[in-house]
């Protein structure tokens, strides 16, 4: 099993999509069902294909700490029977931006069928400031905690407009 990776601060903004590139399946994409064991402090566990994974993220909008470490199959489902709230399930595309930015392009599937996210993380928190999105990102979200997914699987966008 691979170790532990060190905690890192994790800086991003995530928006609304306008509408999606064209060509998708020309990117990479993962499948990925994760759940909440906790929401405050966030405990996450994640199935990312075939890949398993168990998250502790600090509080934070736009930066937080974040500390993952990998799972076998046998304790994520374990886990998984334990969690409280919605599970998210959605497809994960990343999308080259420059040299050194991916966009990671979610769109969700069961409960939250209709929400679709673009995520872009960056080095500091002024890169993250400075960031102008390309014209199909839409309204930007980072300050919404609506649109973090530990909030998704309490519920917090049962009202999306795109669900209505």
């Amino acid at each position: 099993m691979k170790q532990a990776s060190p905690a890192h601060m994790e800086i991003e903004r995530k928006f609304i999509p306008k509408h999606l590139p064209d060509n998708l399946e020309q990117y990479p994409c993962h499948e990925i069902e994760q759940a909440y064991l906790c929401t405050n402090p966030t405990i996450r566990i994640r199935k990312m294909d075939d890949s398993y994974f168990l998250t502790c993220k600090s509080s934070g909008l736009l930066a937080h700490q974040e500390y993952e470490m990998p799972l076998t199959r046998e304790a994520y489902l374990h886990l998984r029977k334990k969690a409280d709230g919605l599970f998210i399930t959605k497809q994960r595309y990343r999308i080259p931006l420059d040299k050194s930015h991916v966009i990671e392009l979610d769109i969700f599937h069961g409960s939250h069928e209709g929400v679709t996210l673009a995520e872009v993380e960056f080095s500091s928190v002024e890169e993250a400031d400075s960031f102008i999105p390309p014209d199909w990102f839409g309204e930007d979200v980072t300050y919404d905690s609506r649109y973090h997914n530990s909030e998704m699987s309490r519920g917090a966008l049962a009202s999306h407009p795109a669900r209505s």
